[in-house]
């Protein structure tokens, strides 16, 4: 599938020009820097240098106060407290986070995790019923909750109280809780709006410890827990996450907790970023609550011991392979699929299977944009016979709207822009996936229907040389918001000495230049090794993105192709 290119804005020349004569950089580099609204030496600063001491004041958060005097309130009265989590990354580090916080000073606490099955996701009937038959008075909620009314009021009822941490949007109804964090809220005032549910978590950590007078650097140790979350949650790296996910990542590396070492082979500690977290560490974890429960992930995040932790890293790792076959099976039987129901061409795509594993449909959605790029819906049969269906989106394009136009088949549905969860009758799948395209195919702009690579700026590679490599690093941690910078070179050339990688030698490992072969580059292209005759032929323009590799105690500095296109003509 042919990629759209779109080479973004070109910062103002004279302003990148200042910046770059007062910070001693490249104007290549304080392009980069301006489109990421960094435009002076201070901003500079603190972008390439995080700290801990620009945190925002957790107080600044709507019901701050009244969740930190209701959980001291608590412990003096010596009552149970539950910590309730969702069953994905963000729940499960969020509840690890703060039963291991709370459980650093007292000790009647307790976590429950949903079975994603039976309870679905958010605050279960089954969860209220579980606190009040074993004694709970306060339940904290993190990464759930702010759409919970109806069963807010049913703990309520019950006597208890709830805390809610999360970080999605809010209907119109605000849940009669205790106290509800969340930056989303319209009348909070937290200067950042993007924290992960366990991002939130952490301001009530942080706001705990400075009414107890615990020293910031005490807490700062459930920082990795808090980057695996905002890695995971894809939530933008910017502001207040990009100093929590540094101080994360760091903490992984420096000193990981028992549970999380295991996720870290040593052979990657040169190189480990936000996309180890995102590839490595979450599938494994997710796929704990996807394949059996939940829980298991949290019991591996609190271990205390490594005999113990490294059992259960093994169960959660066999589940995570039961996982990936599952995928693959599933996603190869949606393609048969495809073909055989004539969706090759269409706008959308709408499949069902009723003995798909309702925990994969999710990722077999996204194997299948990446393979036709098109809004996807992936149905199995549920426990009550209706359809169950995983949505995911493509760049632009409002999954959630879409659905809400076909409503009149729908028996439940949510999400937001990019992915929803939704369930109809089964005599409705034939209707639904008639107007669905009709929907989709009306809707849907034609720059949406195909994938589009932004490029950062086009450069010479004679600019690229150790420190360039060095200053782009300072960018790092990337992820939304700032993600790695995707540069474009014209009129390259084949400088030879090529390896075919891979064990079907689909990967192509060559060396380029631009002007010169004096000045060339080591350069890999994943899955273009059948492009080599054209590589040999012709000149090319290419996008691409730098990376450091390590290999035997020397740095490698490697070009890393993510399209081409050859001068033919």
């Amino acid at each position: 599938m042919q990629n759209r290119w779109l080479l973004l804005s070109r910062p103002n020349p004279a302003i990148a020009q200042k910046l770059a004569e007062e910070l001693g950089f490249p104007q290549e580099i304080t392009n980069l820097l301006l489109q990421r609204d960094i435009d002076t030496f201070d901003k500079t600063k603190e972008f390439f240098k995080p700290s801990l001491d620009k945190l925002h004041d957790p107080f600044l958060m709507k019901d701050m106060d009244v969740a930190v005097e209701r959980i001291i309130r608590a412990v003096e009265n010596n009552e149970k407290i539950l910590i309730y989590g969702d069953y994905d990354v963000d729940g499960t580090t969020a509840v690890s986070m703060m039963y291991l916080f709370i459980s650093s000073f007292y000790t009647n606490i307790d976590y429950y995790i949903p079975d994603r099955y039976e309870e679905g996701y958010g605050i279960s009937y089954q969860g209220v019923d579980f606190a009040f038959d074993n004694g709970f008075s306060l339940i904290i909620a993190l990464d759930c909750g702010i759409k919970e009314a109806e069963k807010t009021l049913y703990a309520k009822e019950k006597g208890i109280d709830l805390i809610i941490c999360d970080h999605h949007l809010p209907d119109d109804m605000i849940p009669e809780a205790v106290a509800i964090l969340d930056p989303q809220r319209p009348d909070c005032n937290y200067p950042y709006k993007f924290l992960s549910g366990c991002g939130v978590g952490f301001k009530l950590i942080q706001a705990i410890s400075i009414t107890k007078q615990i020293p910031l650097e005490k807490i700062s140790s459930y920082l990795d827990l808090v980057a695996v979350s905002i890695a995971a949650d894809i939530v933008p790296i910017t502001g207040e996450n990009r100093i929590l996910t540094a101080f994360g990542l760091k903490r992984l590396l420096d000193d990981p907790r028992t549970g999380l070492k295991a996720f870290i082979p040593k052979e990657t500690r040169e190189t480990f970023s936000v996309n180890n977290v995102v590839f490595g560490i979450a599938p494994k974890i997710n796929a704990a609550g996807r394949i059996s429960h939940a829980r298991n992930a949290v019991e591996l995040l609190i271990s205390q011991n490594e005999i113990d932790a490294r059992k259960i890293y093994s169960r959660i790792n066999e589940l995570n392979n039961e996982r990936r076959e599952l995928d693959a099976n599933i996603t190869s039987e949606a393609i048969q699929e495809i073909v055989k129901t004539g969706q090759t061409k269409t706008y959308s795509t709408v499949v069902f299977n009723r003995k798909w594993h309702k925990g994969v449909i999710g990722i077999v959605a996204s194997r299948l944009i990446e393979e036709y790029y098109r809004p996807t819906i992936v149905f199995t049969e549920g426990k009550n016979k209706d359809l169950v269906a995983s949505a995911r989106s493509v760049v632009g394009f409002d999954i959630y709207k879409a659905l809400e136009a076909t409503s009149e088949y729908l028996e439940q549905f949510g999400g937001h822009m990019y992915a929803a969860g939704l369930s109809i009758k089964k005599e409705n799948f034939l209707f639904f996936k008639e107007k669905f395209e009709s929907v989709v195919k009306e809707t849907i702009k034609e720059n949406q229907r195909t994938p589009t690579i932004e490029i950062d700026e086009e450069i010479s590679l004679n600019i690229i040389n150790k420190r360039f490599f060095r200053l782009i690093n300072y960018f790092e941690p990337f992820g939304p918001g700032n993600m790695r910078p995707v540069f474009l070179a014209k009129q390259v050339n084949f400088g030879g000495d090529y390896t075919l990688m891979g064990k079907d030698k689909s990967h192509l490992k060559m060396i380029v230049f631009q002007d010169n072969i004096k000045n060339a580059f080591e350069a890999i292209a994943f899955k273009m090794g059948h492009l080599l005759p054209k590589f040999e032929k012709y000149p090319f323009d290419m996008v691409f993105t730098l990376y450091e590799n390590y290999w035997q105690g020397k740095t490698f500095y490697q070009l890393q192709i993510r399209d081409v296109k050859f001068y033919e003509n």
